[in-house]
């Protein structure tokens, strides 16, 4: 595949840390034929529709219930939107209408991606607004839940409740230390890869991780394009930069007054545990949910308990 004929820090960042790397050619025929029954949209099946923002095109997917305040899920570094699992996705959509969404420059989306994450948080803001979403739930997973700390502080009156996954505050402990964590996944395969970096050693982790890897494979038609080395040399710079020490950082999230679901890995690589035990102390509303023998990914791991601790915050 070509992410192993070349890799560098930044494209290897984004093809193998959060992203699995597989993209599927599209097939013709997507009509139901005469007299079958259309299958429900969900994950696998949700068109690709762009909106204007700002004059540039964002692709976005939704599907779920219609009614209720919509949840914006914000992807890890070198994600796009077909490296969501469906499992989560789809068991979101089923008391929620979800949107994925690629930020700017990703994947399928135009323009140019900022390199850092309050311009990726702007951006984001700006999408809810085009979409005309009014308040919203925000599920931010690493990056994504960087961004999504940015956007509440930046429009509190926009956001209703916040589930951060696997994610940390400015200068989270462990993040300062991610190219010697990818340099380590070097010559693996995408899956090995996506084990190695979301998931522990144990056989039961091993196992859910595999699980995972092959439904998020699932969509066959119309998935995303690959990202381009300019997004990915721009992610891990905002990546870099907001791993870097701060010391008002605990104290600037104190601001966040919304309820605040945190949901973290005990053995998570990339940004350790202690980052999540720091939010929680520092965030007046929030909960943590800690999930043992599970790594960055450990919201896919523990998916079913995940969803059940997920829909009862965003339902109280």
């Amino acid at each position: 595949m070509k992410a192993f004929k070349k890799i560098t820090i930044s494209s290897a960042l984004c093809t193998i840390l959060f992203s699995t790397l597989t993209i599927a050619c599209s097939k013709d025929g997507n009509e139901a034929p005469i007299g079958q029954e259309i299958p429900a949209v969900d994950h696998s099946t949700a068109k690709t529709n762009f909106v204007k923002v700002n004059g540039t095109d964002f692709a976005y997917r939704t599907w779920g219930r219609e009614s209720g305040i919509p949840l914006i899920l914000l992807p890890g570094t070198g994600g796009s939107m077909d490296d969501w699992d469906p499992a989560v996705t789809n068991g979101l959509a089923k008391q929620y209408r979800v949107i994925i969404f690629d930020n700017k420059g990703v994947a399928s989306s135009k323009g140019t991606t900022p390199n850092t994450v309050q311009a990726m948080a702007d951006d984001t803001i700006d999408f809810i607004k085009a979409m005309n979403l009014g308040k919203v739930n925000i599920m931010g997973f690493s990056m994504g839940g960087f961004v999504a700390q940015r956007i509440v502080l930046t429009k509190p009156t926009l956001v209703n409740k916040i589930i951060l996954a696997d994610s940390g505050p400015k200068g989270a402990i462990g993040l300062s230390n991610l190219p010697n964590i990818i340099a380590g996944t070097a010559g693996l395969s995408p899956e090995a890869s996506y084990l190695k970096l979301g998931f522990t050693d144990s056989k039961a982790s091993i196992e859910a991780g595999k699980a995972s890897f092959a439904r998020v494979q699932f969509r066959t038609l119309d998935r995303d394009l690959p990202l381009s080395e300019t997004t990915s040399t721009a992610q891990f710079t905002a990546v870099l930069a907001w791993a870097q020490p701060d010391a008002d950082a605990l104290k600037e999230i104190e601001k966040i007054k919304q309820p605040v679901l945190i949901v973290h890995g005990d053995r998570d690589l990339p940004i350790a545990i202690e980052n999540a035990h720091n939010m929680k102390q520092h965030i007046t509303n929030a909960v943590l949910l800690e999930f043992k023998d599970s790594g960055h990914a450990a919201f896919y791991q523990n998916h079913e308990a995940f969803l059940a601790k997920a829909l009862e915050f965003l339902g109280q």
